[in-house]
């Protein structure tokens, strides 16, 4: 975590010439963050280096998102062309960490975070790419294209391409008629800022990849989160809330389960990858988890043609942890 080298000319010409660079996070991906304290003013500087990285869908959708009244970093300089920003700080209190110090909180906590998506998808979608066939498809090729090799398994591609595709065909079409998809909006992602009220309260990072789609997607993304274990009684609980706030058209059970099994499917891949390619080993450890989400989904009867392609090509005892 050493700061990228024109992190100090940038916060000079940006005001902040005197401050201080300190290590904050890194995540799955080329972007870092440093946490900039001069004096009484704190923000949060993100690394996003090109070509790896760019952050102008990132800074686009944190314009909407603010404009709807949402709590979205703001920025205050950027180098569009070193792939530096100065964003606003929403301070040290992650929920993840929240909820797990203080499980007493746990229920009030998720309920604001799903009442935060009730209110962002009375919203038409932002001006983004819909969240398609090919996008779905691609996602889930990634549990065949890493998992299968590093668990030692030759399985049938096209079969699970067709699987797929019968399975979440009902969902096509859906993108541009749909909402804001942020993607990853989990414990890790949501910040509780001091000083907020309301939906203003819960802060949001990490929609950079934001698209057109479902409503139930983001909910999966919260309710089946692959770094922390939601207790199925809590992820009932909060279906029911979302249910009776949202009113969600005929079939949401379905595609719950159906975009909680292709994200889940997609998420296996991806932490295969990233222990294999990457040589991030901590990754290994969430698999158990995600697989147990993914079985769950699977029991759904609209993955009827997904759970019958697993059981043929994934053997049970296969199904959790590589090493």
């Amino acid at each position: 975590m050493i700061p990228p080298s024109g992190a100090a000319d940038f916060l000079a010409t940006a005001g902040w010439p005197d401050a201080s660079i300190l290590p904050l996070a890194g995540d799955a991906s080329f972007r870092r963050y440093f946490r900039v304290v001069d004096a009484n003013r704190r923000a949060v500087l993100m690394d996003a280096p090109p070509p790896h990285e760019d952050p102008r869908p990132f800074l686009k959708i944190a314009k909407h998102l603010d404009t709807l009244g949402f709590s979205a970093p703001r920025a205050l300089a950027a180098d569009l062309d070193a792939g530096l920003v100065l964003i606003e700080d929403f301070g040290d209190a992650r929920m993840r960490e929240v909820v797990d110090a203080a499980p007493q909180r746990e229920q009030a906590i998720y309920a604001a975070a799903v009442d935060l998506l009730v209110a962002l998808h009375r919203h038409h979608a932002a001006d983004l790419p819909p969240y398609d066939r090919a996008e779905y498809l691609r996602e889930a090729r990634l549990l065949p294209e890493w998992f299968a090799p590093a668990a030692g398994l030759a399985v049938d591609g096209a079969g699970y391409d067709a699987a797929w595709d019968a399975a979440l065909s009902p969902l096509y079409g859906t993108g541009g008629q749909g909402v804001t998809v942020l993607r990853d909006y989990h414990a890790e992602n949501i910040m509780l800022i001091e000083g907020r009220e309301g939906l203003a309260a819960l802060g949001l990072l990490d929609f950079q990849d934001a698209l057109a789609g479902h409503p139930a997607y983001d909910l999966v993304s919260l309710l089946q989160d692959a770094r922390r274990d939601v207790p199925e009684a809590l992820e009932a609980e909060m279906l029911d809330r979302y249910r009776a706030a949202a009113d969600p058209a005929p079939g949401f059970d379905a595609a719950y389960a159906l975009l909680g099994a292709q994200r889940n499917a997609k998420i296996v891949g991806i932490f295969t990858r990233l222990w294999k390619r990457d040589g991030k080993d901590r990754y290994l450890a969430y698999l158990p988890r995600v697989w147990a989400y993914l079985e769950r989904d699977l029991a759904h009867p609209a993955l009827a043609p997904v759970k019958a392609w697993f059981d043929a090509n994934v053997p049970v005892e296969k199904r959790g942890a590589l090493a």
